[in-house]
């Protein structure tokens, strides 16, 4: 699981990194909104995918993923052009790079970015334990089985795609991402607490296409942090965001299960089950003030720089 983690945490920052260097700052939500939809089409075909093989053989979908693994491993040597141009590009010093605490600092110490890191950590809690309670949370509350809970979380891949890969685009001509993203945390704090107290399980799935906004958080906040990096720390700066999302998704089973374990000898239907996404609901509900005061305090700051360029 750890190993698994890290891959894809290196691969998310190598991927958001690429798009990042490659998109004008004022189109970057957007390409990351395209990004994760991308995301999640894997997420809805991996699983169906690895059972269709696994049919004809346990070990063939582990020969079918280091296959495409290769195939993505050529076209990046190959085919892939580099993202920079040569005057950009950075020496590796290794002794930043494998510093993940020193990463995080110098994130978290970029202008314009500031309290985004907890936000990012808050969400990424968030998204994680729900991630790994829905399935025994479905089996608990609804008596849902492995085609249940399989079909609920298509759902979810199905609306992340449509919002990320065409909504969010739509949305961005109206509004700012900071707009998006503090209108999503508001409907993302929402959807959780809903789904903890939904007490049949079509009600899952109602949050699930009533969650639109919930989609557009996190590539708004991504975008808005890509734009305080310069155009040699992109890499560095969108790979602490993706350290940050691993370190989450570590923490995250560990604060989860012992929260399901707490509720879980209550019979189906009984509204405490849901302790695990309340849990996630106040999570976003802290994100969603900590952005908002950061969004706050970046109008103030521009506001005064104005007053006193005016005066001067």
């Amino acid at each position: 699981g750890v190993p698994k983690a890290l891959i894809g945490a290196i691969d998310a920052a190598i991927a958001n990194a690429y798009v990042a260097d490659i998109t004008p700052p004022e189109q970057r939500a957007k390409r990351f909104g395209l990004l994760g939809a991308m995301f999640g089409i894997g997420f809805m075909l991996g699983p169906v995918t690895g059972g269709l093989l696994g049919a004809i053989d346990l070990q063939l979908p582990f020969f079918v993923a280091g296959g495409l693994a290769l195939l993505n491993l050529a076209y990046g040597w190959f085919v892939l052009p580099e993202s920079l141009a040569p005057v950009q590009r950075r020496a590796i010093v290794w002794r930043e790079a494998l510093n993940p605490v020193a990463s995080l600092r110098a994130l978290s110490q970029l202008k314009g970015v500031g309290l985004l890191v907890a936000v990012v950590a808050f969400t990424g809690l968030a998204q994680f334990v729900l991630y790994s309670t829905w399935v025994l949370y479905g089996h608990f509350k609804f008596g849902w089985g492995p085609g249940e809970s399989g079909l609920s979380l298509f759902a979810v891949g199905v609306m992340s795609v449509f919002v990320q890969g065409y909504l969010l685009g739509v949305l961005l001509k109206r509004f700012s991402p900071q707009r998006l993203a503090v209108v999503g945390l508001i409907s993302s704090s929402i959807a959780y607490a809903a789904w903890g107290l939904a007490s049949q399980g079509w009600m899952m799935y109602a949050v699930v296409f009533l969650n639109l906004f919930g989609f557009t958080a996190a590539a708004s906040i991504q975008s808005i942090i890509s734009g305080a990096a310069d155009a040699t720390t992109q890499g560095r700066t969108l790979g602490a965001v993706s350290s940050l999302n691993s370190l989450m998704a570590v923490i995250a089973p560990l604060l989860s299960t012992p929260l399901l374990g707490l509720v879980s000898h209550l019979r189906a239907g009984d509204w405490r089950l849901g302790a695990p996404l309340y849990f996630c609901a106040a999570l976003q509900a802290a994100a969603l003030l900590l952005a908002v005061l950061h969004f706050r305090g970046q109008q103030r700051s521009r506001l005064d720089a104005a007053t006193a360029g005016s005066i001067a």
